[in-house]
């Protein structure tokens, strides 16, 4: 246990560093450390997912509450969070149990990782790395977002988005982005290309 919050608290730089990187108005490594509720959200989470993986689960469902009072974030401790996740602004995000977050994910407020059963099963979204889901978006059930795919703002999604696609609207339309040869892959593509909303992870 103990091994594991060493690895954390080495984690913290790279965090601000993160911070730093994906947001614009950030101007200072104190001001992203003592400041962005975001961040204090996923230290937090880190904290109560080694106290639940360790058998403490009591104390790791308090911590979560606590995050969730002075963050406005509620990460289940359960989930599973990879390195460099950056959620800007955070209030309102929600995070369920059978989450799965990949690294250098950039998530903004108001996001909700749903679950859509009441089975003690895998019933909540998957995220790959560079992945970015826009503000208010939903994203319900035991879904894979793909690697450096972008989920719109406000989005409804109830099926998985392919890599490098874009998701967006109430139900989400999905726009795969178009390889130099016009090459879509094997997914059909289902709405225009002209509508697609840039990609806020470029230099993922």
């Amino acid at each position: 246990m103990f091994e594991r919050l060493e690895e954390i608290r080495k984690h913290l730089t790279e965090d601000v560093r993160t911070a730093l990187a994906k947001d614009p108005a950030a101007k200072s490594a104190l001001e992203v450390a003592l400041l962005y509720p975001g961040l204090h959200a996923v230290w937090l989470y880190r904290i109560a997912h080694v106290l639940w993986t360790s058998d403490h689960r009591l104390a790791a469902r308090a911590l979560s509450e606590v995050a969730r009072l002075l963050t406005g974030v509620e990460i289940h401790p359960a989930a599973t969070v990879g390195r460099r996740l950056f959620i800007d602004h955070g209030q309102g995000v929600v995070v369920g149990e059978t989450a799965e977050i990949g690294d250098d994910v950039l998530m903004y407020h108001g996001v909700t990782l749903g679950g859509n059963s009441m089975r003690r099963a895998k019933r909540h979204p998957t995220i790959e790395d560079c992945a970015t889901i826009g503000a208010k978006a939903t994203l319900l059930g035991p879904i894979t977002v793909g690697e450096g795919a972008t989920v719109g703002a406000g989005t409804v999604v109830a099926e998985s988005v392919p890599a490098d696609a874009t998701a967006k609207g109430v139900p989400a339309e999905i726009t795969e982005r178009v390889d130099a040869d016009g090459d879509t892959g094997n997914t059909v593509k289902r709405t225009s290309d002209t509508d697609s909303e840039p990609h806020w992870l470029a230099d993922c």
